[in-house]
């Protein structure tokens, strides 16, 4: 799957751009395919932000999750390229995206992407 077969992510104007406040999405049904084998894995992805000038439309969102359905692609890189795809297209203050992928071969795997965050 190329790039330009995702679902374009929407966003509107934030409401609020005077005030920091978060926002958190949790997605429980993410799935991809593992690049080695072609099997189906499952996550739950987890996007907390501090909105900038927009916010990230939900049911975009949705689909855009949904476009990765078909993509063999490994835990890090999925979950660092919606980190970069949801900076590009809302322009967050700070934004994390947690992938909380199922357990594979007994060994659980949470990759954690973040940006605009001062080090911890």
């Amino acid at each position: 799957m190329t790039d330009s077969s995702r679902a374009e992510l929407e966003t509107f104007d934030n409401p609020c751009p005077d005030r920091p406040y978060t926002i958190e999405f949790s997605c429980s049904e993410f799935t991809s395919l593992c690049p080695k084998t072609g099997q189906a894995d499952f996550a739950t992805i987890v996007v907390r932000y501090v909105p900038g000038p927009r916010c990230v439309e939900l049911k975009s969102l949705k689909q855009y999750f949904w476009s990765f359905r078909e993509q063999g692609i490994f835990f890090e890189s999925v979950t660092n390229q919606i980190l970069d795809d949801l900076v590009d297209a809302c322009d967050p203050v700070e934004m994390t995206v947690i992938g909380n992928f199922n357990i594979r071969g007994g060994i659980g795997h949470e990759i954690t992407a973040r940006y605009g965050l001062r080090n911890e």
